[in-house]
């Protein structure tokens, strides 16, 4: 089962559980999950056909959603699609190098999407603080380099981490408990010394996440500042409302992989199954809420859809 090369030596494929422990259930979970992933793909794909064909939506704010769009349809399609194949037809076997390739996807654009609300904090940020400049300063060109910024961040800095697991002898084992390929996951079946590996990694996560999350904590420090300074309460309530959908996207993308990195980290002594259950929800939850909470809580973009879907002016 493995294939040596000059230095490392790989199984030929992997074998993904699914959730041990729900083993006789799996059949039934799958369909919430995959009623999840229907409107995760309906959602996105609706969101960036309004952007698209809507010039008056041609704004960072809308450019920044449609990028966030692209990151949850490429997480969705990267992971849902075995998985559903593992809970309703029985194929738990993943090809090495398939492994590998959804491994990089699900870390790196994890990575984009984080970059993309700090980036969107800073939309809001400039669009609050300095809305008389707005235009000027996020401009398009702007807009396009803060994002090949954030994808160019994703890809160069989980790339090093795929590369030297590559490089790495393995245990004969090849069963993972999971229901999609994952760093510590995949990790655990090295048979070598993998603290190089492990520390990449927590310096990734924390260069990432961390510094997102403190730019995005400062921005939202200054709009507050800001906002409360305004003259009038019906100002105030208009600014915070600009920022309401963000701050939702917010939550709905860092609490389940605060916790997903939280029993990582120091749930011993929480059920597997429940591990494994928040890693799935973490991918699942921000691409289906995404779309649907700036599509109710953005006026241009929910009237455009009401348009586009009953052929007339909302």
């Amino acid at each position: 089962m493995l294939t040596s090369g000059n230095s490392s030596s790989h199984p030929v494929s992997f074998i993904l559980l699914g959730i041990p422990g729900l083993e006789n259930s799996q059949f039934g979970v799958a369909f919430p999950f995959c009623a999840m992933y229907v409107v995760a793909l309906v959602s996105n794909i609706t969101l960036l056909h309004v952007i698209r064909t809507d010039p008056s939506l041609h704004e960072p704010m809308y450019l920044f959603l449609a990028m966030l769009a692209t990151t949850d349809l490429v997480l969705s399609i990267s992971t849902q699609p075995k998985m559903l194949a593992i809970f309703w037809f029985h194929d738990h076997e993943i090809e090495y190098h398939a492994c590998l390739i959804q491994l990089f996807f699900i870390h790196a654009f994890s990575s984009v999407e984080s970059g993309l609300l700090m980036a969107m904090a800073l939309d809001r940020y400039v669009a609050i603080c300095f809305p008389l400049h707005h235009s000027s300063i996020l401009t398009p060109s702007v807009v396009g380099k803060l994002g090949g910024g954030v994808m160019m961040r994703g890809l160069l800095w989980v790339s090093p981490f795929c590369f030297l697991v590559s490089r790495m002898p393995f245990c004969p084992s090849r069963i993972i408990p999971q229901s999609y390929c994952e760093r510590m996951a995949v990790l655990k079946l090295v048979c070598a010394d993998t603290r190089v590996n492990r520390a990449y990694g927590l310096f990734v996560a924390f260069s990432v996440v961390g510094f997102d999350i403190i730019v995005i904590s400062v921005s939202y420090v200054i709009i507050l500042r800001t906002v409360l300074g305004l003259p009038s309460g019906e100002a105030r309530l208009k600014a915070f409302g600009t920022c309401a959908s963000h701050i939702c996207v917010i939550l709905a993308f860092y609490i389940p992989a605060l916790f997903t990195f939280l029993t990582h980290c120091f749930g011993h002594h929480v059920p597997r199954v429940v591990h494994i259950m928040l890693a799935i929800l973490y991918l699942l939850v921000p691409p289906m809420l995404n779309p649907i909470i700036y599509g109710v809580r953005t006026k241009q973009i929910r009237d455009r859809v009401i348009q586009r879907c009953c052929g007339k002016d909302p």
